[in-house]
């Protein structure tokens, strides 16, 4: 993967962890003043709002990472790609959850993954209202602040709370048969707009998995690399161009796993 190949990824891990919550305090000083915020809708889907906030962090994180790391790639919902092509590429949302950090909702957070020769290999999930860094390297297990996070021990989906999402870049019928065969087997479910953040929380234990029929990658592969290290579950996200395109995700831990798998109707690689 990289010459001193473990020196070298730790040395980004590292830097990845710090950075994330360098750019969440920054985005939270952003929240903290968010009634005065300029907004623009993205393309003509008014669910999907982009600010300053947005802009101005992601611009942070990218040009700390160009300092770092000159020779890596970027791709960040914002800004759009940097070098792509890359052997080591960062993929950043700086504020997954924006329309929650509009309204005063905490739940929203800065997420970043790392791909290094076509595989995740970092994820890291920084939640400034609560103080939480969620972070995963390959081969080091999956952490939250300093302590060692695993999936939900639940059998069945009786045993927890799913964690899914959803948005109009597919359609109803892609989402709600998941849903009806969850509720069917006496299962529950929370949706709280950030992506990333669900996944981490799933990744930790606290909820027992989680499903969106589509993720951009900026949101997608920290919580693949997190549930992974964590010891569950996922779905390939990368095939068939999910980089450049996106994909379903599918996380929890390896015994849930395969029942939920069952109930996505769509292609799930």
């Amino acid at each position: 993967m990289f010459t001193s190949e473990n020196d070298s990824l730790m040395a980004r891990y590292r830097f990845a962890c710090s950075l994330a919550e360098s750019g969440g305090k920054l985005a939270y000083e952003f929240y903290q003043q968010r009634e005065s915020l300029q907004t623009d809708h993205k393309g003509s889907d008014l669910q999907d709002v982009v600010s300053r906030a947005d802009r101005e962090v992601e611009s942070f994180v990218k040009s700390r990472i160009a300092q770092a790391f000159p020779d890596d790639g970027f791709l960040g919902e914002e800004s759009g790609s940097t070098d792509c092509d890359k052997r080591v590429l960062w993929v950043v949302d700086p504020i997954d959850g924006t329309s929650a950090f509009l309204n005063g909702l905490h739940t929203w957070c800065l997420s970043l993954a790392i791909v290094a020769d076509g595989e995740p290999v970092i994820g890291v999930v920084y939640d400034p209202n609560h103080h939480e860094l969620f972070h995963a390297c390959k081969g080091q297990g999956a952490w939250l602040n300093d302590l060692r996070i695993e999936p939900h021990a639940a059998a069945t989906v009786v045993g927890g709370v799913m964690g899914v999402g959803t948005s109009h870049r597919v359609s109803s019928g892609d989402f709600l048969p998941f849903l009806d065969e969850l509720l069917q087997h006496g299962g529950m479910f929370v949706r709280n707009g950030s992506g990333a953040l669900m996944s981490a929380w799933a990744a930790a234990g606290r909820l027992i998995g989680y499903y969106e029929p589509h993720m951009n990658p900026w949101d997608g592969l920290p919580g693949i690399v997190l549930m992974r290290e964590a010891g569950g579950a996922t779905n390939n996200y990368l095939a068939d161009g999910g980089l450049d395109r996106g994909n379903p995700v599918l996380l929890a831990s390896k015994t849930l796993y395969s029942q939920l798998q069952q109930w996505v109707k769509q292609p799930l690689l």
